[in-house]
């Protein structure tokens, strides 16, 4: 059966997705994973793990500052403590993180699960001024409150700071990032819903790109435009918008410039988004006006990867198994394993693009995990064309089933896709395969008819 996508309001007359379902199924595994663990709690600086623990948010601007934290005790809720006045939005708009008795009220969220504070702005606020300690104090106490003092804390990332003052206030830290990614690595429904709508949002966008695309228009320009279609339609977060074409396809820089797209170009993009939090990584190729045929049969490669690794995902196949029918990394012009990483790959795509499980001949064949039903992550394939300079990427979302899998990245990439206006000539349509130097189009520019080219008396003369 299909994933369903719906419209993006909420309705009266269809149920659709359940945010209260969401927030309470995700702090439901997250806890059931902290109490299979050995950690009192678990602290967490990240802004996904934050979300998934507290359905909290506060803008993209602070995600790589460490500025806000949150906490989850063993046999308790979690407590945020979050960046000023957004703790105030948050204690009159979650009442879900007001743990007292009777109706929720703000202030009631202000003593149990939303409260103020900062951690030291990656160093910009002056060591002096305490606020990793204050960081490790807030945390300690509400430790001892929970009985839990002495009992080892789970941490995902934090400053050097913040770990010293935890240290200092006799609190072990140990990884905690595991225990979130376990909890994250099955995705509940109401989760494949969101990435689900978040991949058609991508659909609409890489329609709008290929009307777009002909020679003339810059990388950059490309960039603009899906990041235009994805905010029209209700992004929360354009992450970022890989726009690679012409020469710059191999090897991949994983970065758009400024470049002119030229006829006959290969192009390929990544589009990477964020609705409600639930992120898309979504590669797409197109050859531009024309394809050679070392574009084309590049192209045919890596789509033969792709298939090839879509056909085997079921439950109980592993990543081992799905990286084994992936080329070496010497086979397409890389030393080894670590040098070619990520062009041969798959990754766990939640609330943000590279969870579990990880796919890639580094580490899979040794480290190989079983895929599991509720699953969603995508899978990459690169393949560089003859000619040492183009390349084709394809990049396809799956949601593992009961029995095998369903692809949520629907713009068509079965075979590669010319892009731009149709040339017509003097004897009918510009054929679509063809080098994009036009003498390599002819015979006699091929050096194929030697002598034939000029005049009959060999003046030169026209």
């Amino acid at each position: 059966m299909a994933i369903h996508t719906y419209g993006s309001n909420a309705v009266d007359w269809e149920q659709r997705v359940d945010l209260g379902r969401l927030r309470a199924e995700r702090l439901a595994r997250l806890t059931a994973q902290l109490e299979a663990s050995s950690l009192g709690a678990l602290l967490s600086f990240d802004f996904g793990n934050i979300r998934y623990m507290t359905a909290t948010h506060i803008g993209t601007w602070g995600m790589d500052k460490l500025v806000r934290f949150a906490l989850l005790t063993r046999g308790g809720k979690p407590v945020v403590w979050d960046f000023g006045s957004a703790a105030r939005h948050h204690q009159l708009y979650n009442p879900w993180l007001d743990y007292t008795e009777g109706p929720p009220t703000a202030e009631g969220a202000r003593a149990t699960g939303a409260r103020a504070g900062i951690s030291t702005l990656r160093g910009a606020l002056h060591p002096d001024a305490g606020m990793a300690q204050r960081v490790a104090a807030d945390v300690a106490a509400l430790l001892r409150e929970h009985g839990l003092a002495g009992e080892p804390v789970g941490v995902d990332v934090a400053e050097i700071p913040v770990l010293a003052a935890l240290r200092a206030e006799g609190i072990e830290v140990v990884d905690g990032q595991q225990v979130f990614l376990e909890a994250r690595r099955i995705k509940t429904r109401d989760e494949i819903s969101l990435l689900t709508h978040a991949c058609s949002m991508v659909d609409a966008a890489y329609q709008e790109l290929y009307e777009f695309l002909r020679p003339g228009v810059r990388e950059n320009e490309c960039v603009g435009l899906v990041s235009k279609v994805l905010y029209d339609l209700g992004s929360e977060y354009v992450e970022g918008v890989n726009a690679i074409s012409g020469e710059r396809c191999s090897p991949h820089p994983h970065v758009y410039s400024d470049r002119l797209i030229r006829p006959g170009d290969p192009a390929f993009f990544d589009i990477l988004h964020s609705y409600n939090g639930y992120r898309t990584c979504y590669y797409r190729t197109f050859a531009v006006g024309s394809a050679s045929r070392a574009q084309r049969d590049a192209y045919v490669r890596c789509r033969a990867y792709m298939d090839q690794a879509i056909a085997m995902v079921k439950p109980g196949v592993t990543t081992g198994d799905i990286v084994s029918l992936w080329p070496r990394a010497e086979e397409f012009g890389f030393p080894d394993e670590m040098a070619a990483f990520a062009l041969q790959y798959g990754h766990g795509v939640g609330l943000s693009i590279w969870e579990k499980p990880i796919f890639s001949r580094l580490v899979s064949l040794d480290h190989p995990e079983p895929l599991e039903e509720g699953m969603v992550f995508a899978l990459e394939t690169y393949w560089p064309a003859a000619d040492g300079w183009s390349a084709a990427r394809i990049e396809e979302e799956v949601v593992v089933t009961a029995d095998g899998c369903e692809v949520i990245t629907k713009f068509p990439a079965e075979e590669l896709l010319v892009a731009g206006r149709k040339y017509w000539t003097a004897g009918g349509a510009l054929d679509t395969l063809r080098e994009s130097q036009s003498n390599l189009n002819t015979a006699a520019g091929r050096g194929e008819m030697a002598g034939a080219a000029g005049p009959a008396d060999g003046s030169g003369a026209p």
